[in-house]
């Protein structure tokens, strides 16, 4: 199954360039069934490689721009009312794909964006007590405008916990940038991408993910770090629980990536910012002067790594 992971990679790297890491991130996140928040600014290629994505397992995609007076029913749908057959019938909303892109996050209000937490959490839609169940796979890719952006409402704590990883996908090299033009002189190449796996291979996949081994060693260097951001003397919130099981999930995702059959403490290392940084809350007097990053780059350099 390795093969299916290479060949979906490099298809979505084939046109989204210079961004390896990001790539790999956003495979590694749909392999452990979580959702990416992608803080950047406009025009760097997000929805490209949510269209990759899905166009790559030959999934749904549904794209939802967020503004102001977006209500929660024109993401997860609403119900309206037959004359013919006299009763209700319900209308899915853009929610039910394979992959939803929610663009400008944080350009709605906090209640249209509570209203992604049900199907992020339990793939599942509630309408006028029926409940609905999503497409699987299912993820949610989130883009967001940095704070300083005018007209955005920050997502609370309970929204960004609920996402798997953050990630910033920043500015192409020259060279890149120069590639992506050459691309596109013509027409976007996006526009011929062929699905390289279907999307029961991702379920067989995201099963596969599961098995793979995590001593009580890695469980322990796991959980020492989740603690010690809780104890950090710049922080108000650490982690909470879903935090360590997150990175417990995208450790395995990781090492299945690799190949691996088993977890390297080291892959901790190399995911912890992606993991943790949106779920921590630093004390308002340090914000000025400390990152989130900053402070798990610190408890990383503290804690001891099993051999």
């Amino acid at each position: 199954m390795i093969e299916d992971i290479e060949k979906l990679i490099d298809n979505i790297q084939s046109v989204f360039i210079g961004k390896d890491e990001s790539v790999r991130l956003v495979v590694i996140s749909l392999l452990a069934k979580g959702h990416i928040l992608i803080e950047d600014t406009p025009g760097l290629g997000k929805t490209i490689l949510a269209r990759a994505l899905s166009q790559s397992i030959s999934g749904t995609l549904n794209r939802v721009q967020c503004t102001p007076d977006l209500l929660p029913s024109d993401i997860t749908g609403v119900s309206i009312y037959n004359e013919k057959e006299r009763i209700f019938e319900y209308k899915k909303g853009p929610i039910f794909s394979n992959i939803l892109l929610v663009d400008e996050i944080n350009r709605t209000t906090p209640r249209t964006q509570s209203s992604l937490l049900e199907a992020m959490g339990e793939q599942q839609v509630t309408s006028d007590g029926e409940t609905y169940h999503l497409e699987s796979p299912f993820m949610v890719i989130a883009t967001q405008n940095p704070i300083e952006f005018h007209g955005t409402y920050p997502l609370p704590e309970a929204q960004l916990d609920r996402f798997f990883m953050r990630l910033s996908i920043g500015y192409p090299t020259i060279q890149d940038e120069i590639k992506i033009l050459e691309m596109q002189e013509i027409v976007h190449p996006i526009e011929a991408l062929q699905p390289v796996i279907s999307a029961q291979s991702v379920l067989k996949l995201q099963e596969l993910v599961t098995q793979i081994k995590i001593s009580r060693l890695v469980l322990e260097y796991i959980t020492s770090i989740i603690h010690a951001l809780r104890e950090h003397k710049y922080l108000l919130y650490g982690a909470s629980p879903r935090g360590s099981i997150a990175l417990m999930q995208a450790s395995r995702a990781y090492a299945m990536v690799e190949g691996k059959d088993y977890v390297d403490p080291h892959i901790i290392k190399k995911i912890a910012i992606f993991v943790l940084a949106h779920r921590i809350v630093i004390k308002p007097q340090y914000t000025s002067t400390i990152s989130a990053e900053d402070i798990i780059l610190d408890v990383l350099s503290k804690t001891k790594v099993p051999r």
